[in-house]
């Protein structure tokens, strides 16, 4: 008795996932946008139609730092050696602003450079993301914002691919980006667990610590001086065209940083949201 031909059930599961998933290797759009986000489930990188972020000449107090990565970054650009960067420091003084900012800038030198961001979740995938970009000539800043390591937390041996780059190397054409409030990326008390109960404490620790030191750029981001934080403000006033007066602004911005009781350039840019929405001024 003739039948009808039944593919084998895993045929059929692997033929699924290929229609999910695109083929290992496959060169993404890069002409689709600037700017990617990596996602999985299926790997891909997705476009990012309009990219957050302000103009370099306004970040103000952080311009050592600026001037730093934006020599580093060109260099990469122009197919020269640069250094991987770690920017660590306070809360809300401008480092993902920073990286978002320089990336704008070398493009409106006329450099080729996409910006693709990975969230620290997904840093296990990162070999996977790493053979999608060996495909390309395309330069690619990869970026990892607020990185960091909690107790038992594996994922920092995933970075060690993209930072030392295994037995192929780190690919020619990517260099990573990461932001973060630790200096070290590790909690301190994790490392003094490690030094307790590790079989041979020295090198557990090691292991741990010497993670930032396989970043060639350390950028340091410290609070801000009360100057720079009004310059910071003046800066957005003049950019965007509202008028006020000096000591109208003074006053108000003083006021604002004492009810939030802190002072960084987020306080800064979230007073300045607040005033331009009072006097109808778009954003």
């Amino acid at each position: 008795m003739d039948t009808a031909f039944d593919p084998d059930p895993l045929t059929r599961i692997a033929e699924a996932l290929e229609r999910l998933s695109p083929p290992p290797g496959s060169v993404p759009n890069f002409d689709a946008a600037d700017a990617f986000v990596w996602q999985t489930a299926p790997d891909r990188l997705a476009p990012v139609a309009k990219i957050s972020r302000i103009d370099l000449d306004l970040l103000v107090g952080i311009e050592r730092s600026r001037d730093t990565l934006l020599a580093n970054t060109l260099q990469f650009a122009r197919g020269f050696p640069a250094n991987n960067a770690l920017l660590w420091g306070a809360r809300g003084m401008g480092k993902s602003s920073l990286v978002k900012a320089v990336h704008g800038a070398v493009l409106a030198q006329g450099h080729e450079v996409k910006l693709v961001e990975i969230q620290r979740e997904d840093l296990p995938t990162i070999g996977r993301l790493l053979h999608v970009l060996r495909e390309t000539e395309t330069r690619v800043i990869l970026f990892c914002d607020d990185l960091s390591f909690s107790h038992d937390d594996q994922h920092y041996k995933s970075l060690k691919a993209v930072l030392d780059g295994g037995i192929e190397g780190r690919p020619d054409n990517v260099i990573l980006y990461a932001t973060s409030n630790r200096r070290h990326l590790m909690p301190r008390d994790m490392i003094e667990n490690e030094r307790g109960s590790a079989i041979n404490p020295a090198e557990a620790v090691e292991e741990k610590v010497s993670l930032s030191d396989r970043f060639g750029l350390w950028l340091g981001f410290h609070a801000c001086s009360q100057d720079d934080y009004l310059a910071m403000i003046e800066g957005y006033c003049l950019a965007y065209g509202l008028e006020i007066s000096a000591e109208a602004l003074r006053a108000e911005a003083i006021e604002w940083q004492a009810t939030r009781g802190s002072r960084s350039g987020r306080v800064a840019w979230q007073f300045f949201t607040d005033l331009a929405g009072r006097n109808g001024i778009r954003l």
